[in-house]
């Protein structure tokens, strides 16, 4: 798991895996979906198509490289004791086809047990 300083502001979290175990996006998405509807606090909200929303603005908007494109977003909160801390809500986990693999990737989350959950997570994959 590496970690970045995203645009020198958004600490991600991000692992490259090889094209040998899963055949696309969706394949992917759907273990991580097991694993959220599995956790007791963690609810899914559903997935995005990056790549289909931005391609369909700008064919040029989306790096040649890219090939699929999508977003898992779920909410790990049990507690709402601040209303700023929707801004950090939900999660979202990434993940990217490129020419040699996949790229998943996600910004780091304020609770230490969210983020040691989804570095888990991605880690099993």
């Amino acid at each position: 798991m590496n970690e970045t300083l995203l645009l020198d502001t958004y600490p991600v979290f991000s692992k490259k895996i090889s094209l040998e175990k899963y055949k696309n996006v969706d394949a992917i998405l759907d273990v991580i979906k097991a694993k959220i509807e599995a956790h007791p606090v963690v609810a899914y909200i559903g997935e995005f198509d990056h790549y289909a929303h931005t391609t369909n603005l700008s064919k040029e908007a989306v790096s040649i490289d890219i090939k699929e494109a999508k977003n898992i977003v779920f909410c790990f909160g049990k507690e709402l004791k601040n209303p700023l801390v929707l801004s950090v809500r939900p999660r979202s986990i990434g993940v990217a086809k490129v020419e040699d693999g996949f790229v998943i990737s996600f910004m780091k989350a304020p609770a230490a047990p969210a983020q040691e959950q989804m570095v888990k997570w991605i880690e099993e994959l």
